[in-house]
């Protein structure tokens, strides 16, 4: 027990408990790759809705982790799963199976399959890795070409950066892969254009939500799959950041009674645990055979059983209600504040853009931060919240009273 205590005490130190934000972000700058720039905070403790910096200020999390903490931060009921399956058995390779990852691909597949459809899962590490999942399924269908939007967004890696619309997350990386096509997000009409039997897949997120939470037409993933259906090519969902509850359904396109051949997963599922999953139905569901994929840590039992707890606390605590409720609370909310600086609220759940009628998101970001909120600015005049799915009317409340003001003091910022 004694050497337990000298690691523990050792990792403390090697952790630097009781550095200063400055201390931390010095060591930051020196030994960590600089791709995401230097961060506004260091956090150091969550609990529920909220997040400590190392200066002891509370910060209500509006963000979820980009859209992970579904249940908020140290839930009890998911570190307790955690913390079990870790003591029994952490790791075994995907030569050998484990109770706790059968039973979470039992509970994803039902979610789109049924007793006429057969639905299979790949279990990755994160959504990028989701993504190249599909994107090899696809490639398994004899056809090459992949239709995707403008707007998207599906990752980092070469093949989702492929599928992800911004040049400037492309072109330092050219030539991707692929024969990837892109038409305007949410026309069906520019998509029936393209569309043809030389189409592998067409591939859509149900909202944009890299692009400042987009929502596309009533009817338009409908229209998608009919016209898939008449070329013959697979429809492939991007549920990665709607899913899993944060828009008030477990899946948006299911939700609108649509049936899709791949939908990719990740983010709420782990709630902060790394987790992705690759779903796949019917014809696509047997496209991968032995030896075409793999994964080393993917669907590890600490990891499947993070998701079976997850979904577990979603369905128990009614938080798909919640999110619907809340998400709804939020935009009446904004609207009746009547700041002249917003020109609108979109979105669906517990996934809300804030839209801005200047440039001034980023400023409001920082300034959101100064004030104990956090937010953050997929787009130049768009605020994106994403908060955890337990969040309440009066933590919701008390971001809106303040947002008036920040917003004035965003104005002010020079350009």
């Amino acid at each position: 027990m004694s050497n337990e205590l000298e690691v523990g005490q050792d990792l403390t130190r090697l952790q630097g408990n009781g550095r200063t934000s400055a201390d931390v972000l010095a060591g930051y700058g020196s030994a960590i790759m600089p791709t995401f720039g230097t961060p506004k905070r260091v956090f150091v403790r969550g609990e529920g809705c909220y997040v400590w910096d190392a200066e002891g200020r509370r910060h209500l999390d509006l963000l979820g982790g980009l859209a992970v903490n579904a249940l908020g931060h140290a839930h009890p009921t998911v570190l307790a799963a955690i913390t079990s399956q870790l003591s029994t058995l952490g790791h075994v390779s995907n030569f050998f199976a484990t109770p706790a990852q059968v039973a979470l691909a039992e509970r994803l597949t039902a979610l789109v399959g049924g007793a006429d459809v057969d639905a299979r899962v790949f279990f990755a590490n994160s959504g990028t890795e989701a993504n190249e999942a599909a994107f090899k399924i696809t490639r398994q269908t004899g056809r090459t070409k992949i239709i995707s939007t403008e707007g998207a967004f599906h990752g980092r890696s070469l093949g989702s950066l492929a599928l992800t619309h911004s040049p400037k997350y492309r072109e330092p990386f050219e030539p991707l892969p692929g024969d990837v096509t892109f038409v305007p997000y949410g026309d069906a009409a520019a998509l029936a254009e393209v569309l043809d039997e030389t189409v592998a897949a067409v591939v859509l997120e149900p909202i944009q939500g890299e692009n400042g939470v987009v929502v596309p037409p009533p009817g338009y993933l409908a229209k998608a799959r009919e016209l898939c259906d008449a070329a013959g090519a697979l429809l492939w969902i991007d549920e990665i950041q709607t899913g899993m509850g944060r828009t008030g359904s477990w899946l948006v396109h299911t939700d609108q009674g649509v049936r899709a051949d791949i939908v990719t997963l990740a983010k709420g599922l782990g709630n902060g645990f790394p987790i992705g999953a690759c779903l796949a139905t019917g014809r696509a569901a047997t496209l991968l055979g032995p030896g075409s994929h793999g994964t080393t840590f993917g669907g590890n039992p600490v990891a499947a059983i993070a998701g079976l707890a997850v979904m577990a606390v979603i369905e128990r605590d009614g938080l798909l209600a919640n999110a619907t409720a809340m998400g709804e609370r939020l935009a009446s909310m904004i609207h009746l504040v009547g700041n002249w600086h917003i020109a609108g609220v979109r979105g669906r759940g517990l996934l809300q853009a804030i839209v801005l009628n200047k440039p001034i998101a980023a400023a409001a970001v920082d300034l959101a931060l100064d004030a104990g909120f956090v937010i953050n600015a997929p787009r130049p005049d768009v605020i994106r919240i994403a908060p955890p799915l337990i969040i309440t009317g009066e933590q919701l409340d008390s971001f809106v009273h303040a947002l008036p003001g920040i917003l004035d003091a965003a104005a002010e910022v020079p350009a």
